[in-house]
């Protein structure tokens, strides 16, 4: 049943997720696409963790962090692509209603997190090279736990108020959403009432949301930059640069396509462009975090040939 009647009005209770195409032949080349992607980001984030869970060496707080936010990005990716795939081959692309409210949830709680976390990474960053002598006394495991927990609280109780706002809009038709999966704007958008007001209460947080962490992001880094070219020797100086490229680059991976839906004005709104631009910081990302912090890290490739069975390594 796709409306409920309820004191002379009519109520969504259930919506249709449009996704990428209704051309069978189109979705079956994306679901061998995106199911590529999805077991990629799984294994791949999956890999980081055992390896970081099994070599003693790697139990610091730089990979401890490290290890959070690979199991951020395995929960962020499993929020959405398992039934974008579905979707993919299925006729029918209905979710309910509570199945909608606890996606988006669940998505904004875990993308805000990340969000935050980032900023813990730049956090840790900073310590580790402008106070190298300091470091584990700075960054010792109760405030690494305190940081974590933290992070976590920020996106539980920023995602409550974001979806809270949303899902009580009232929903009385159309039920189309045009997208692969529940994202607050365009959910927002099928609301019959006036959104004006609310769109404008949540651009502002989106605003802060988004502008407080890169801003700390960036201020730990101008120090760091600082404290980089305060070294005289060009190796050391590229060494320890180059121990923050990985973290610069999945930051802007997230940040960049994110901002964009999250934080621009309401008539520059795209279902199309919005839906592309959304598989960044959803499933690519995802992808990319494990390629960027393994590639250029001895510490990961030593970890991973000495659990293969390798006892000379040579990284």
């Amino acid at each position: 049943m796709l409306m409920i009647p309820e004191q002379n009005q009519t109520w969504v209770s259930e919506f249709i997720l449009l996704g990428f195409s209704s051309d069978p032949t189109t979705n079956s080349i994306l679901f061998i696409v995106f199911l590529l992607i999805y077991l990629s980001s799984v294994m791949g984030n999956g890999l980081i963790i055992l390896l970081i869970c099994l070599d003693t060496h790697l139990h610091t707080p730089m990979y401890f962090f490290l290890c959070i936010l690979a199991m951020l990005d395995m929960g962020y990716v499993t929020t959405t692509m398992p039934q974008m795939l579905v979707h993919l081959l299925a006729h029918s692309n209905t979710i309910s209603f509570a199945g909608c409210w606890m996606q988006m949830y669940v998505f904004s709680v875990l993308g805000i997190t990340e969000g935050t976390f980032f900023v813990v990474m730049a956090y840790d960053r900073y310590v580790a090279i402008c106070h190298p002598l300091r470091y584990t006394v700075i960054l010792n495991w109760k405030l690494c736990l305190q940081l974590a927990a933290g992070s976590c609280v920020c996106g539980f109780l920023s995602a409550f108020i974001h979806t809270f706002f949303i899902m009580n809009l009232p929903y009385c038709g159309p039920n189309k959403v045009n997208h692969y999966f529940c994202e607050g704007p365009t959910v927002r958008s099928l609301a019959c009432i006036d959104t004006h007001n609310i769109e404008m209460v949540s651009q502002i947080l989106n605003v802060l949301m988004g502008l407080i962490p890169i801003s700390l992001i960036v201020a730990s880094y101008i120090h760091i930059a600082k404290a980089i070219l305060k070294i005289k020797s060009t190796k050391a100086r590229c060494k320890t640069f180059s121990t923050c490229a990985s973290h610069l680059t999945v930051v802007s991976f997230f940040y960049g396509p994110s901002s964009y839906i999250y934080m621009r004005p309401n008539s520059s709104y795209s279902p199309e462009l919005d839906k592309q631009i959304s598989l960044f910081y959803n499933a690519f990302t995802a992808l990319l975090n494990p390629v960027v912090y393994s590639l250029r890290n001895k510490d990961i490739k030593r970890a991973f040939l000495k659990v293969i069975g390798h006892s000379k390594v040579d990284c």
